[in-house]
């Protein structure tokens, strides 16, 4: 289980169009925000990241930087990029599923054919939402079975604005007896 102000598991993937990345060298102001989404055949998911497409630079403007990360190979990562349709999303691919589970992610098996007509992978990772601050360490984290009910990025902006103006600490570090 990853806790809060401590180290998350190291994490480096291939992007789409942004060159390798690697967590511990994203050098964000305030934060890394990591979407792990499941990937080209879940419809829910690209309407998800077009939202975080759309609220980049509010994130931006928080000191925020953003990356969708998903299991797919590069040619089902590329596809996604172009239907989410922010070019300045970047886009990781390849995450192997040891990682994800590293992670704390809910991994699935292929249930055939979805909604849209774009085959499962064997296995997949469902969805998970962080937020890295530059020590490497968890602020935030949300992570779920489903691909239905993550956090809104709207949302996020807002509660960074509180966050940010009160030095509010990261939450749920304590790990002792209860």
């Amino acid at each position: 289980m990853l806790v809060p102000r401590q180290p998350v598991p190291a994490l480096t993937v291939e992007t789409v169009a942004a060159g390798p990345f690697d967590l511990s060298e994203d050098d964000a102001d305030f934060a890394t925000l990591v979407v792990f989404y499941r990937g080209l055949h879940c419809p829910i998911c690209a309407t998800y990241l077009k939202e975080l497409g759309r609220l980049g630079p509010d994130l931006a403007e928080k000191g925020v930087k953003t990356i969708a990360i998903s299991s797919d190979g590069r040619d089902r990562a590329v596809q996604m990029a172009e239907k989410v349709g922010y070019p300045d999303l970047r886009f990781g691919h390849g995450l192997p599923l040891t990682v994800a589970r590293d992670w704390g992610l809910y991994i699935s098996t292929s249930r055939g054919t979805t909604s849209i007509g774009i085959e499962e992978p064997a296995l997949f990772s469902e969805p998970g939402v962080f937020l890295v601050r530059p020590d490497g360490t968890l602020y935030f984290a949300s992570v779920q079975t489903m691909p239905f009910v993550r956090p809104h990025f709207q949302e996020m902006i807002g509660a960074l604005e509180f966050v940010q103006k009160n030095g509010y600490p990261a939450r749920g570090e304590y790990t002792g007896a209860v």
